[in-house]
């Protein structure tokens, strides 16, 4: 039995040299050392030996199991080493190569329309302000010299949470909620960014919800020719320097006398072209002298103060800007058109 089991080992540690594959040296495992090999069949007629032999013939069984199982081991471990090398020959990686660039992302064309209409009225003196989105009744139209059951109400189909509270359908509640807060101790000076929703059908150029600056500017000695300048110098800085302005008489509530501002048409350059509809003017925005009803009501006295107003929408603005076709470009999330104004 002795020299069956030093003939088994020698067999085993020659297919352990032989294998060539980690699962070839599981296979060898399995035959040698599993429950069925040939180490434990000898083991079984181990009951055959006298009791001076069996302690004898066990040691040298575990002598032999153990010297199989280590010489496996440290062919296991030569094959990984050997497959690792292999690896890392074979992908190496040259570190003076330059990295891939990160993809920066950047505001949203909207985004960077109304940060620069902020930096131009910043810089005329105007402070930014903003307000709720949800309103009451009374700041989005009372305030504003639009009360319940005026006809003027029907431009401006609203969304009401309550018979109170509104989502509101323009910013100028912000100029009224400032004004009545100061309460005519002191000029106001301001613009008012921010959302603002209507009750609308959605296509090309409406949308539900939508964006809106307002300006306002109340002060002694505040004249039209005020605000005709301002816009002037909104529109060149915005649309060229060779652009040109012209204010028609309008309607708002809230002003009196009211304005609509064209810009001539940056495309034909006021010859006429479908873009502004052969006209050469293109509307861009509302404005008007506040009235003095508004200015009472905030507050400010109508004899002492006067002031102007403005509102325009920055989605407008950068399609005329940029020549965006389709209101919904802005909201629809599509990446395609994002990342051609990252740079604007």
């Amino acid at each position: 039995m002795k020299e069956q089991l030093q003939a088994l080992e020698q067999e085993a540690l020659s297919k352990v040299e032989e294998a060539s594959t980690i699962k070839e040296l599981q296979v060898v495992r399995v035959a040698y050392l599993g429950k069925k090999g040939p180490i434990t069949e000898v083991l079984r007629g181990m009951g055959k030996l006298s009791p001076e032999e069996r302690p004898i013939i066990g040691e040298l069984a575990n002598t032999v199991r153990a010297n199989i199982a280590n010489a496996m081991e440290e062919k296991k471990d030569a094959m990984e080493r050997a497959e690792l090398e292999k690896q890392l020959a074979e992908e190496q990686i040259d570190v003076t190569l330059p990295g891939r660039p990160v993809a920066v992302g950047g505001p949203h064309l909207l985004t960077s329309i109304v940060e620069e209409i902020e930096d131009l009225f910043i810089g005329l003196g105007f402070e930014v302000r903003e307000g709720p989105e949800v309103e009451t009744d009374y700041y989005n139209f009372e305030a504003l010299n639009l009360p319940k059951g005026h006809p003027a109400r029907d431009m401006q189909d609203s969304f009401y949470i309550t018979e109170d509270l509104l989502m509101r359908t323009h910013t100028s509640p912000v100029q009224a909620r400032t004004m009545n807060a100061i309460q005519g101790a002191r000029p106001v000076k301001m613009i008012c960014p921010g959302k603002v929703y209507r009750r609308d059908t959605d296509d090309a150029t409406h949308s539900h919800q939508f964006t809106q600056i307002e300006g306002l500017y109340v002060d002694k000695n505040v004249r039209m020719s005020d605000l005709k300048g301002v816009l002037d110098r909104f529109a060149k800085h915005m649309f060229g320097e060779d652009r040109e302005i012209r204010l028609r008489p309008s309607f708002f509530p809230f002003t009196e006398p009211s304005v609509e501002m064209d810009i001539s048409c940056k495309v034909c350059n006021g010859e006429g072209c479908s873009v502004c509809k052969k006209t050469g003017w293109i509307e861009i925005l509302g404005a008007g002298m506040v009235h003095p009803r508004v200015l009472e009501m905030a507050g400010y006295d109508p004899n002492e103060y006067s002031g102007f107003a403005f509102g325009m929408g920055p989605e407008r603005i950068a399609m005329l800007k940029y020549g965006v076709d389709d209101i919904r470009h802005f909201y629809t999330n599509d990446v395609r058109f994002l990342k051609q104004y990252h740079q604007a």
